[in-house]
């Protein structure tokens, strides 16, 4: 491996605990938060946080995520690594995501399908693919490369997309399941996405849930969404800023029904509120994932 792809990077950071997750829920960390968690101790859920919010070397951001890392799981999320971009994966950026993960040993690591980069540009947006051979191609090649550089196997996110491509020859469940299959990569499935993006496209969730290859999920996201009109057509946005949809927990219900308690996430990124208020959401969560194990248990 390039030199280039070794960071020197702090110490681990030590842990309290065996990292592999069973089926928790946990929520987006948010540093307006730590003192509320820090007051209640330790945990049974775990937090997630965007790796690139901590990929300077320290400082403040740092030693938050030290303290609380101590104490429970971490899942880091990446968002721009641009895994569906056609040019090549930025090595600098990929070596402070490898030494993220050297220094806080997350349970789950996480990215999306989707880019974010053109030549020298960098959107701040998850943007949609063509589902076709030639970006299959170099996806499975980026995802390759993340993983051998982590020394661990990712999980891919499905998107949330608001247009299609006329060239895509493949559908998006069939897309992700050959990533899957040629990569050895997870899946992270957001469900929220799979609401939104069956409703701006006009397909059903309970469909594309059905063709979704669920034994790969490693981890769920659950997050709110909000609602615009595009030229009097009802637009949904995922746009993380209040509590889970009614018809997205019954979709989470259906998901965890089918493939088993899986380690779930509470996404909430803008319109912050109080932790009591992303607690509570986490908790919801929480219940599901145990009247489906006391439900296992019984039928055993």
């Amino acid at each position: 491996m390039d030199a280039t792809i070794s960071p020197r990077t702090s110490a681990a950071v030590p842990l309290r605990f065996s990292p592999p997750l069973g089926g928790v829920a946990g929520t987006s960390f948010k540093p307006e938060h730590l003192t509320a968690i820090l007051d209640e101790g330790p945990q049974r859920g775990f937090f997630e946080v965007h790796a690139e919010n901590y990929m300077g070397a320290g400082g403040p951001p740092h030693r938050m995520l030290e303290r609380l890392r101590r104490d429970h799981p971490l899942s880091l999320h990446g968002v721009c690594m641009s895994i569906g971009g056609p040019t090549p994966l930025d090595r600098a950026h990929l070596a402070r995501f490898r030494g993220l993960v050297a220094r806080y040993q997350p349970a789950l690591v996480s990215e999306h399908l989707a880019w974010s980069t053109h030549e020298t540009s960098f959107f701040n947006d998850l943007l949609p693919l063509p589902y076709n051979k030639a970006t299959l191609t170099h996806v499975c090649a980026h995802i390759d490369e993340v993983q051998e550089a982590i020394r661990r196997p990712i999980l891919l996110e499905n998107p949330s997309t608001y247009v299609a491509f006329r060239n895509s020859t493949m559908c998006e469940t069939d897309f992700i399941r050959s990533v899957a299959e040629r990569t050895g990569c997870g899946l992270l499935l957001d469900v929220n996405n799979v609401f939104v993006s069956a409703a701006n496209h006009c397909f059903s969730a309970l469909q594309y849930l059905a063709d979704f290859p669920l034994a790969r999920v490693g981890e769920i996201h659950l997050a709110g969404h909000a609602e615009q009109r595009d030229e009097g057509e009802l637009l949904l946005i995922d746009s993380h800023d209040g509590p889970v949809a009614d018809a997205v927990w019954k979709l989470f219900e259906v998901v965890i029904g089918r493939c088993g308690p899986v380690p779930t996430l509470i996404e909430w990124d803008s319109n912050i509120p109080d932790w009591p208020v992303l607690k509570a959401e986490a908790a919801a969560a929480q219940t599901i994932l145990d009247r489906h194990v006391r439900r296992l248990r019984h039928a055993a």
